[in-house]
């Protein structure tokens, strides 16, 4: 009788949301992690298919709903269905450092971690948002308008796709933080790979 290996595979992440300059935190928490994109990806990207592997950042604003009194309501991450994505997409940024489309590859990259005879890689992301960007932003940080592009409340990494069909592999929903053009935000996201063996919390 032919035995199986039933270990198997887990992925968390984690995303750090941060002013590098005053060291600011402003956001702490983990995300969820869509699955079936996650396996297409890794399918992709081990069967060297040229697609797959985390591409860009994404922003939105659609992930929160803020009554008259400040009371916060967050909705679900998406993370089931192949086309999933933010509830409403502002803004991205090429992460990949390989890529032409990549302006700073310097300050937005991906590169792995591992640690020989633990059971885990991690894959950590860092995107950071400059003074200038984006476009079109406000001056300062005081907005009442929940409904800015820039007051963003979700974020996900996407995938290549030589087709343009690109995947929604993670998606995160925090409390609303705007980016303005008196503040630098740097976003630091780790996807944690693992044996369900022995598991390590990111």
């Amino acid at each position: 009788m032919q035995s199986k290996d039933l270990t198997g595979i887990h992925v968390e992440g984690h995303i750090k949301i941060w002013n590098p300059e005053s060291k600011e935190i402003y956001v702490n928490k983990r995300n969820a992690i869509h699955y079936e994109n996650i396996s297409i990806s890794l399918a992709d990207s081990i069967a060297n298919s040229g697609q797959g592997f985390i591409y860009e950042m994404a922003f939105g604003n659609g992930g929160t709903a803020v009554d008259p009194t400040g009371i916060i309501t967050y909705l679900t991450p998406n993370s089931t269905g192949t086309n999933a994505s933010l509830y409403n997409q502002t803004y991205s940024k090429v992460v990949d450092d390989r890529s032409v489309s990549n302006l700073d590859p310097t300050r937005n990259y991906i590169e792995t971690r591992h640690v020989t005879g633990v059971n885990y890689t991690d894959v950590f992301i860092t995107c950071l948002l400059d003074y200038g960007e984006p476009n079109g932003q406000s001056a300062f940080d005081n907005t009442n308008d929940n409904e800015n592009s820039f007051v963003f409340d979700e974020l996900g990494l996407k995938s290549y796709s030589s087709t343009g069909n690109s995947r929604l592999l993670t998606h995160v929903i925090f409390h609303p933080v705007q980016k303005s053009l008196n503040r630098l935000i740097q976003i630091d996201y780790t996807v944690r790979i693992q044996s369900l063996t022995g598991l390590s919390g990111v």
